[in-house]
């Protein structure tokens, strides 16, 4: 592959890759928004009001959305959000093969002297391994207190950041635990927020009581995607500022301050 065609095929993906990300991020948080607005609505109106709606205006025109409490068309008829995360994960694992698993950007010798395969080995256990500790952790005791949660999440983080610095280029460092948040937030949908749709809808169209839990479930990790996207876009963009991040003397700790930024960030925009 020429240098000419690499740099095309590397701005194409990234461009999807953007763009698959703005649709995913942006429903999700418009979705979780929407949300808060109704449980603003329950503190002030009671559990169950009648006909509880959010109004908005956009583009010359007023929406009204309410929030149902059963299925009243077809399942054919719902609208899935869905292969918007499936998009940008597949877009962004083809741009970590263009960019690091096929050039000399993930291994730095004076780092750690590991060849090329033992890195992409390592860089894809990590994304594994990523999705597996935090749904591990999140269906433990420890998941169910967000405090403690949260602390826990950001231990395993400083100590990712830290392995990852020793490890790899700086930049590759910064830009996996980009990928891992990635990873954890297309899991999400695909692994636990898909399915338990799919049986809250099929117990909605059968006229049965759906588990309250399977959409408190759903609910909470979509919570936590919002959480993890800010960090994911602060990641991408450090990468064109080096020395004030991967390059910095204080890479890793930056790489923790960044994502707890993140966090506080997100809890902004979420509550805004």
């Amino acid at each position: 592959m020429t240098s000419s065609v690499r740099e095309w095929l590397n701005l194409l993906v990234r461009w999807f890759h953007v763009f698959a990300a703005i649709m995913w991020v942006g429903q999700t948080y418009y979705f979780t928004w929407l949300d808060g607005q109704f449980g603003k609505l329950a503190k002030t109106t009671g559990p169950n009001p009648t006909n509880p709606s959010v109004w908005m205006v956009h583009s010359g025109g007023f929406y009204t959305v309410y929030k149902e409490q059963s299925l009243k068309v077809g399942p054919e008829q719902v609208r899935w959000f869905r292969w918007e995360a499936l998009m940008t994960w597949l877009s962004g694992m083809v741009l970590l093969f263009l960019v690091y698993y096929s050039s000399s950007g993930l291994i730095d010798s004076d780092v750690a002297n590991i060849s090329q395969v033992a890195g992409i080995a390592v860089g894809l256990a990590v994304l594994a391994g990523g999705w597996v500790v935090y749904d591990l952790a999140l269906r433990s005791p420890v998941g169910k207190s967000e405090a403690a949660f949260a602390v826990f999440s950001l231990l395993v983080i400083a100590a990712l950041s830290w392995g990852l610095m020793h490890l790899f280029s700086g930049r590759a460092a910064y830009i996996h635990l980009g990928a891992v948040f990635g990873t954890i937030m297309t899991a999400n949908v695909w692994l636990r927020i898909l399915p338990a749709q799919r049986k809250m809808i099929a117990a909605a169209a059968a006229g049965e009581k759906f588990d309250t839990a399977l959409s408190a479930q759903a609910k909470l990790r979509s919570k936590h995607n919002t959480f993890m996207a800010v960090p994911v876009v602060f990641i991408m963009i450090s990468n064109h500022f080096p020395v004030a991040t991967y390059g910095n003397t204080y890479a890793w700790e930056i790489l923790l301050a960044l994502v707890a930024f993140g966090w506080a960030a997100a809890k902004v925009i979420r509550e805004a």
